[in-house]
């Protein structure tokens, strides 16, 4: 069984991801982010939650560079992504959450069986304003420009919306897909 954890990083949809895995048959856990970055070395995957502050994420830097193994940012994992890896963040020009329609603009495994366009639930108060060197754009929004990366190189991927609530469409696909990632 495949072992992939959710980092707690204070957000209001951080138990559904942990659902949303469990529902798929993933060995799961919700951990709090100040969890040592030792105790994760034998997980298959790490997806870093949302939550209000990249002041307030904890040991998920660390994660990022540190392991060595796909890991998933939503929203605010999305933002602490780009920062680590050298890209900008920034309040959006929409706040709040509402439903934002993604476009997907590159194929990717992680869209594998989703339509190129979709309804999502997200959040744009902050941002990915600018794209990390190592990365590649893979979906955008008419309100967002960045609203899904990949690293080049790196199973790292990177979303502003919310895969995980009922108001955004193929969301559990995009969870099995990462999933299927993890496997590997």
């Amino acid at each position: 069984m495949v072992k992939i954890y959710v980092v707690y990083n204070y957000g209001q949809y951080n138990h559904l991801i942990h659902r949303t895995l469990r529902d798929l048959g993933v060995e799961t856990k919700l951990i709090p982010n100040t969890t040592p970055v030792e105790e994760l070395k034998d997980v298959d995957g790490l997806i870093l939650g949302g939550g209000p502050s990249l002041d307030r994420t904890g040991n998920c830097e660390l994660y990022v560079k540190e392991l060595d193994v796909p890991i998933l940012g939503i929203c605010l994992g999305h933002q602490l992504i780009a920062k680590v890896f050298g890209g900008e963040v920034g309040k959006g020009k929409v706040g709040g959450y509402a439903e934002v329609k993604i476009k997907v603009v590159e194929e990717d495994e992680i869209f594998e069986g989703i339509p190129k366009e979709f309804r999502a639930w997200a959040s744009h108060m902050d941002e990915v304003k600018k794209l990390p060197k190592d990365f590649k754009l893979l979906a955008k929004s008419e309100i967002c420009e960045i609203e899904a990366m990949k690293h080049r190189s790196k199973p790292i991927y990177g979303v502003q919306w919310h895969p995980e609530v009922y108001h955004t469409e193929y969301g559990v696909e995009f969870y099995r897909n990462f999933v299927k990632i993890c496997k590997r």
